[in-house]
């Protein structure tokens, strides 16, 4: 009898192992090796595939900050910005280090959007992925440590899980043209050289005893607010690459064209099962409630931004009036040092100033009426 029910036991199917509990098991890295592996992949291993390989450029950033011990919340820029667990010994930092941690995420997230783009438009793709289950090997040790999960490190999302599809992998792409975008102009304007030389002053002036604390946060930390105020303006005063500026636009303009995408497929979904982020007429599975009118109102302030890309519009500029303004489209064709006194004053202005209908503000006032003024979580979440 025993062994007639072990061999009824043995002949039931083993439930297969989701991509969801695989990454939980495993973590991204393994995760991602597998998938790209494969010779042929369904579209949902490929979108698991694109959506690990967009989170891994996120890890990296965080295992090179722990690496250094950047874990605090003094960078000013996404991917430097979210607290890590403190690193007990870190390996010193080097000025290149930043540009460096910038330059490997670009990588993976054009990795990512390459994997995504292969995916149909009219592909019915479902993967369901358990918020719990991701985390980032912050520490590099291969296994799951405390503080290491997604909900640890970005307290707005609360665990639950999330049936994504074909909107939710353009959704993913325009995200990584977004952080792209901003890996480009870093790289641009690289801050190895300002950072050198003001850890090289700080060094200098220790020489003579312990350094003042800075007069805006009082603090006298290895890079305190003075230090870093300094580190961007002289960062900004410097030639920028040409090519990387290019690239930052192309980014911007590529995030506006799949936001587009992205509100174009939630619109012609029926369902309303565990959204990511839902149309009018269905609910988010974070328990976020989303206005109706929210993909609407996003995309008109997506135009004004395109259009400043294009030069269709133009910013305002405070010393000038009537029909003339900043053209932004011509900052990343032509980029020129960032100097801000000759902004105030103008002379550095003048080569991007033209004739031409200025951008208003209404809809990102509409906007942000419709977010009950939410509206930078909200920017975060629908990038």
């Amino acid at each position: 009898m025993r062994l007639t029910l072990a061999m009824m036991l043995m002949a039931l199917p083993v439930q297969a192992e989701t991509l969801s509990q695989e990454i939980a098991g495993t973590g991204l890295a393994a995760t991602e090796t597998r998938l790209a592996a494969l010779p042929t992949r369904t579209d949902a291993e490929t979108f698991t595939l694109g959506g690990v390989q967009f989170l891994r450029a996120i890890e990296g950033t965080f295992q090179d900050r722990y690496a250094m011990g950047l874990t605090d919340r003094t960078g000013m820029l996404p991917l430097l910005r979210l607290p890590l667990p403190d690193n007990p010994t870190p390996t010193p930092f080097t000025p290149p280090a930043i540009t460096a941690l910038f330059a490997k995420a670009a990588t993976n997230l054009a990795a990512a959007k390459t994997t995504l783009a292969a995916i149909p438009a009219t592909s019915d793709f479902a993967v369901e992925i358990a918020l719990d289950d991701l985390w980032f090997d912050i520490d590099r040790t291969g296994t799951r440590s405390p503080g290491e999960g997604i909900a640890d490190l970005v307290a707005t999302l609360q665990p639950t899980t999330i049936r994504f599809d074909v909107a939710d992998a353009a959704w993913t792409a325009a995200y990584a043209d977004l952080l792209g975008a901003i890996c480009a102009m870093v790289q641009a304007y690289d801050p190895t050289a300002p950072i050198a030389r003001v850890l090289q002053a700080r060094t200098a002036m220790e020489q003579f005893g312990p350094l003042t604390p800075d007069p805006i946060l009082g603090s006298a930390m290895p890079l305190d607010a003075v230090d870093l105020v300094a580190m961007v303006l002289d960062t900004l005063n410097q030639t920028p690459d040409a090519a990387q500026m290019a690239r930052a636009k192309q980014h911007l303009r590529d995030m506006v064209a799949l936001n587009r995408e992205f509100w174009t497929r939630v619109a012609a979904e029926t369902d309303n099962t565990r959204e990511w982020l839902p149309n009018d007429a269905q609910h988010s599975a974070l328990g976020l409630p989303v206005p109706p009118g929210t993909g609407t109102a996003w995309l008109a302030v997506l135009d004004d931004l395109d259009a400043l890309l294009t030069g269709q519009k133009l910013v305002p500029y405070w010393r000038v009036s009537g029909s003339g303004g900043v053209d932004i489209s011509a900052m990343f064709d032509d980029p020129r040092p960032i100097e801000l006194i000759g902004w105030v004053q103008g002379w550095a202005a003048l080569p991007y100033l033209k004739q031409g209908p200025l951008v208003s503000t209404d809809s990102l006032n509409a906007f942000d009426t419709l977010m009950s003024g939410q509206t930078m979580l909200f920017a975060l979440y629908l990038n």
